[in-house]
């Protein structure tokens, strides 16, 4: 909340409103106790504790800005704390509870709440590690930033309206950063990837009824959401990282076009996460998914200017810890399986880790449970899956159906299965038989009705999408 009014009174003072009111408010402020203020934070370097603690050196920093008190040692003790929560990569571990499944809307928010600290002047003794590990971090999430503009699913929080606000403010404040460098084609890839992730935040903005979250079910559902993830809070997280990165923003520096050349990458296993693109297209990965947010397997099949659920955004956990508005649980991803006992059985079913064996930024091998290998091959044309196994091999092929407000368009004909939506089409096509599940799972974005493909030993599935 200090940070919250630091803010405010920043741009008060800009506008010369308020004036008389802003001496009042810092005088009231100045008589805080820090270790009163604050429910949650460090008492010691070693102490577990979530990013509580990060909120509080921030919001405390700028009550030292606002009133000139001197509270450095509170600061600098949940800054050394805090550091200790950032994996090989640079990332922020958030999940204190279970270090394998971290969410990666929570490795954003810290990295925000990081950048806010040095934008508003830090210079402490933990400055140049913060530094090195925000220009590091931040090369990395260009390469995670889907090519629509969205940041990766994983984990809770995820798919709301405020996601792509945290891109803008760490993106905006590297930009600035490689402006007083003198790196212009760093520069230009920033600020274009803020332009693609601001397209996303206003598509939704400008609908109506307004939405929080990314899809059209009614607000009072609460659909896709957590218990906390409510429309009054998360529209004021939205519009507070709007205005944080308009606080940063640099609009002397221009964007240019946005980067989409081929790329890839790989997380650390606490966030076991793994991305491609190449050819207009865009796929994510999940090697070892949280149950309660997500299903391992490829999870998101991207391409730019397309409906990002059109053919999938995020997988659809089996145990899900937001409300799908029904008991019934199935999960699904983009996944190979196989006939057991007579019965389809789906590796997104089977929490065993999946391998990525080798990778480029347009063809992989993924060594899925149930002894099966699926190749991956990306390009203009689309994308194409190759799965080997003994007989029988199978493939989910998530369609997308329900967005809260219209259905889809779904055929199968000729063993093609095509889904319309918004103007546009998600094609599969197989030289096995393409059959209904008849299965329906859910997503934050909506309903899928599930169908597979099955061939003998080796089966290929053609992913297109177009208008």
């Amino acid at each position: 909340k200090n940070c919250n009014a630091y803010k405010t009174v920043l741009e008060l003072k800009k506008q010369g409103k308020f004036l008389s009111d802003i001496g009042r408010w810092t005088k009231q402020l100045s008589t805080i106790v820090p270790k009163n203020c604050y429910d949650k934070f460090a008492k010691n370097p070693d102490d577990v504790i979530g990013n509580w603690a990060l909120f509080s050196a921030l919001s405390e920093f700028a009550r030292q800005k606002l009133t000139g008190c001197d509270s450095e040692e509170f600061v600098e003790l949940q800054l050394e704390n805090q550091l200790h929560r950032l994996d090989e990569n640079g990332m922020y571990m958030d999940n204190i509870k279970h270090e394998a499944h971290q969410p990666i809307v929570y490795d954003l928010v810290p990295r925000y709440l990081f950048t806010l600290l040095l934008h508003f002047g830090y210079r402490g003794r933990h400055y140049d590690r913060i530094d090195s590990m925000l220009k590091s971090t931040a090369l990395m999430t260009l390469k995670m930033q889907s090519i629509t503009g969205e940041i990766a699913f994983g984990g809770r929080s995820n798919q709301f309206i405020h996601n792509e606000g945290l891109l803008a403010i760490i993106f905006e404040f590297e930009a600035n950063r490689y402006a007083r460098e003198g790196d212009l084609a760093t520069v230009g890839k920033f600020k274009a990837a803020i332009a693609r992730a601001m397209e996303v935040t206003n598509y939704w903005l400008d609908r109506a009824p307004i939405r929080h979250i990314k899809n059209r079910f009614p607000t009072e559902t609460k659909f896709g959401c957590e218990k906390y993830a409510y429309f009054d809070k998360y529209m004021i997280t939205t519009a507070s990282h709007l205005f944080s990165a308009y606080m940063i923003c640099d609009d002397s520096i221009k964007a240019t076009v946005f980067d989409d050349s081929d790329s890839c990458i790989m997380t650390s296993d606490h966030f076991h996460k793994f991305f491609m693109r190449s050819g207009g297209y865009f796929l994510e990965f999940d090697t070892d998914a949280d149950p309660h947010y997500d299903s391992s397997g490829l999870g998101r099949v991207h391409r730019y200017g397309a409906p990002s659920p059109l053919c999938m955004s995020l997988p659809c956990p089996g145990s899900p810890n937001y409300s799908i508005g029904t008991d019934e649980k199935i999960r699904a991803s983009l996944c190979p399986g196989k006939i057991i006992d007579g019965e389809p059985i789906f590796t997104c079913d089977i929490d065993e880790r999946i391998h990525v064996d080798n990778f480029s930024c347009n063809c992989a091998t993924l060594d899925y449970p149930l002894g099966l290998q699926a190749d991956y091959a990306i390009n203009e044309e689309g994308v194409e899956i190759t799965v080997t196994g003994d007989e029988n091999v199978l493939h989910m092929l998530p369609a997308f159906y329900f967005d809260g407000e219209k259905e889809t368009e779904i055929t199968l004909l000729n063993n093609v299965l095509q889904i319309k939506y918004d103007g546009w089409i998600c094609q599969y096509s197989s030289n096995g038989k393409i059959q209904e599940l008849g299965k329906t799972a859910r997503n934050r974005n909506g309903y899928y009705k599930l169908f597979y493909a099955k061939n003998d030993n080796s089966l290929t599935v053609n992913i297109k999408i177009f208008k």
